[in-house]
């Protein structure tokens, strides 16, 4: 099954992004901190994690939509997908335990349990397999309707609960490590923001989810390549309408968070991806990704191995500068180093799996071959 570029492009975008986010963070000093440019830089890593379970969202209902065309019954698919996700979850469990080990003795013992998006990652595609089952009996086209409303319905409630969830709502009854996946709380007083729990992060992925299955549509075939044209300008509504909702003198709730926990945020945050994707799509199919080499093409494909590897190098013990002392132009060097190991890395693995070897054919190669749900 061939890669879909646009996919891994975007995938390949999210990592770029994502180095800059976690070296300026890691390595800036605290005079640097203090800066436009730091503030501009973290801004920008709102966009990985959420283009991450998006893409996820997608490639599932691609899969799903190529697996009911060829026959096979709701049960495997369900079965497929959720222990994608469990192998997905379990990765991100045994990258917590690596973590905790090159950071012994100095690492808490409470970050082998801390939610990251590989668990978050692996959980939505469980949520994501159940969903496909739910709505999966009948003939293709019903399937699909009922997939794409149950994804739309589900990113909304979990959108509309997430404040909830965050503040009044919160499930103080259950342990921290539980309630950690519910709102990031971890072993503080608070949620917090820059953990990855369920609520708001597993709406990314229904909202992928609906996109995925919207492109089966007979609508959306009979326009073809312009179907990215109306996902665009979807997404440019989208923008407006969180802009208006902010701005309205009523809230969901009381306690009103726009950065964290509030569905106005979520509503901006789809409609850049949808304009990314549709930008992607584009970009892939006219633009240089069509004649030349494209290192976020290239990124994309080894998406989940890079993040893996990175993180180390940036924030672990093996961190390639001091961390916390650098100057921006120091950062800025060392990022351009991070970034030109991970390509060089990336390279390495596709032409190592390029190499002929007989291998049977499973679902895990479909995901990957539409531009991998297995990425962070």
């Amino acid at each position: 099954m061939k890669r879909l570029a646009y996919i891994d492009w975007m995938r390949g975008l999210a990592c770029a992004v994502m180095f800059q986010t976690h070296c300026y963070d890691s390595w800036l000093n605290p005079e640097s901190r203090h800066t436009t440019f730091f503030a501009w830089s973290q801004l920008g890593g709102t966009l990985p994690a959420p283009l991450f379970i998006f893409l996820a969202g997608i490639s599932v209902a691609l899969v799903t939509e190529k697996l009911r065309e060829q026959g096979v019954s709701r049960n495997e698919i369900a079965k497929q997908i959720i222990l994608r996700g469990a192998e997905v979850f379990g990765l991100g469990s045994l990258f917590r335990i690596q973590e905790y080990a090159l950071g012994y003795p100095f690492a808490p013992w409470t970050d082998l349990l801390r939610v990251d998006v590989l668990n978050i990652l692996g959980i939505s595609m469980v949520a994501m397999g159940i969903v496909c089952w739910l709505a999966g009996s009948g003939s293709a086209d019903s399937a699909r309707s009922r997939s794409l409303s149950g994804a739309m319905v589900a990113a909304a409630a979990v959108a509309l609960a997430t404040p909830g969830l965050w503040t009044v709502w919160r499930p103080k009854f259950l342990p921290w490590p539980l309630e950690s996946y519910i709102n990031g709380v971890h072993t503080f007083d608070q949620p917090q923001p820059w953990l990855f729990p369920l609520f708001p992060w597993v709406a990314f992925a229904f909202a992928g989810l609906t996109v995925g299955f919207w492109k089966f549509t007979h609508f959306a075939k009979k326009l073809g390549g312009w179907n990215f044209a109306v996902l665009g300008s979807a997404g440019v509504a989208t923008c407006a309408v969180s802009v208006v909702f902010d701005r309205a003198p009523l809230r969901w709730f009381a306690a009103y968070d726009y950065w964290h926990t509030s569905p106005n945020f979520f509503l901006m945050r789809c409609g850049i991806l949808l304009i990314i994707l549709a930008f992607a799509y584009w970009w892939c199919r006219w633009g240089l990704p069509r004649f030349v080499f494209s290192p976020l093409v290239q990124l994309g494909q080894t998406s989940l191995l890079v993040y893996w590897v990175h993180i180390e190098f940036v924030y672990g013990r093996f961190s390639v500068l001091p961390k916390g002392q650098c100057s921006i132009a120091k950062a800025t060097a060392g990022l351009a180093g991070i970034s030109a190991a991970m390509l060089a890395l990336s390279l390495l693995r596709t032409r190592w799996k390029r190499k002929p070897k007989a291998r049977e054919v499973k679902l895990s190669s479909s995901f990957e071959a539409m531009g991998g749900a297995a990425a962070p």
